[in-house]
């Protein structure tokens, strides 16, 4: 029976209390130290996979770096090389990677997730692209890399694609959250079993920052009636073609994104961006309970129809 009494030692409680404490911190400072010397172990030794695609599995590996190309004032496109020059990644549509590096020689690993932009079925190389943020760890350490440096990666499987799997997809990106958005809608147009028709809204702070233009174009050039891609630019350079402003229910609406739509009835919704971007498009809970309504909510799309990435 639990009963109540007076502490005759209070002193006691606090240092169990630390210890618990204490205890958490060197069991996350273990886990990631474990990685780390596994990571650091893969940089110089790395394993074989008997003749199947390096990413059919999950698993460390580190990777060398074969070229790099700046393709904006902030974002570069790092092209690594496979051990197998006669295979592909072994990656699904949509997959990403999970980067592990040690800037400086440090020995607590950085882990980043990024997301493959090359053809998931080229044989040789996987290529990322990434935007520099000042103060990231990850992307100036990868900024900083020059070719035959290397690089750990593990698979990590996201949005599970099959042909078909729904008539329209919907796919709403800020910034470099692009990425697996270009990754899906080049996965689906380039299947000649899959009929979905995919629609983009990227949201962008200027004109630069659309570093995917021409990929888009020769898409929308390649599958018309099946693909568009809507700009929407926070501040546009004079003159631009573009429109002015954030991703809101008019923009997304006017991009044939309205669930009401007949030929909407069975669509999908992705979103890929920055947190203040992805709160104004799902809603968030409030500190009492409450929740406040977004943009989809907005437009009628259920909890359901929306994957965040």
């Amino acid at each position: 029976m639990f009963r109540v009494s007076a502490f005759r030692s209070p002193p006691r409680i606090r240092p169990t209390l630390q210890a618990n404490t204490m205890s958490v911190q060197v069991a996350v400072a273990a886990a990631v130290a474990g990685i780390g010397v596994y990571a650091l172990y893969l940089r110089r030794n790395n394993s074989a996979q008997d003749g199947k695609p390096i990413f059919s599995s999950f698993g460390f590996h580190s990777l060398p770096l074969h070229s790099t190309e700046l393709i904006n004032h902030n974002t570069k496109r790092l092209r690594f090389e496979l051990p197998d020059k006669s295979q592909a990644s072994g990656l699904s549509l949509t997959s990403a990677l999970l980067t592990v590096s040690f800037p400086n020689g440090g020995w607590i690993p950085v882990l980043r997730p990024y997301t493959p932009v090359n053809d998931l079925d080229e044989p040789g190389f996987v290529e990322l692209l990434v935007k520099h943020y000042p103060g990231g760890k990850q992307s100036t350490h990868l900024h900083s890399m020059k070719p035959g440096d290397r690089l750990t990666f593990a698979p990590i499987k996201e949005f599970a694609w099959t042909p078909n799997k729904h008539a329209h997809m919907g796919l709403i990106a800020g910034g470099a959250g692009i990425t697996p958005m270009y990754q899906l809608a080049r996965g689906i147009l380039r299947n000649p079993d899959d009929q979905t028709r995919v629609t983009l809204v990227w949201g962008v702070n200027t004109d630069a920052d659309i570093f995917l233009k021409d990929e888009f174009a020769a898409l929308e050039k390649a599958y018309p009636g099946r693909f568009k891609a809507v700009y929407v630019v926070a501040t546009p350079d004079p003159g631009s073609p573009h429109q002015k402003g954030f991703v809101t229910k008019q923009i997304l609406e006017k991009a044939g994104l309205n669930p009401r739509d007949e030929k909407n009835k069975d669509i999908k919704i992705l979103v890929c961006g920055p947190p203040p971007m992805e709160k104004a498009l799902k809603g968030a809970k409030g500190w009492m309970g409450g929740a406040s309504k977004g943009v989809l909510a907005e437009l009628g799309y259920r909890q359901d129809q929306i994957h965040s990435f």
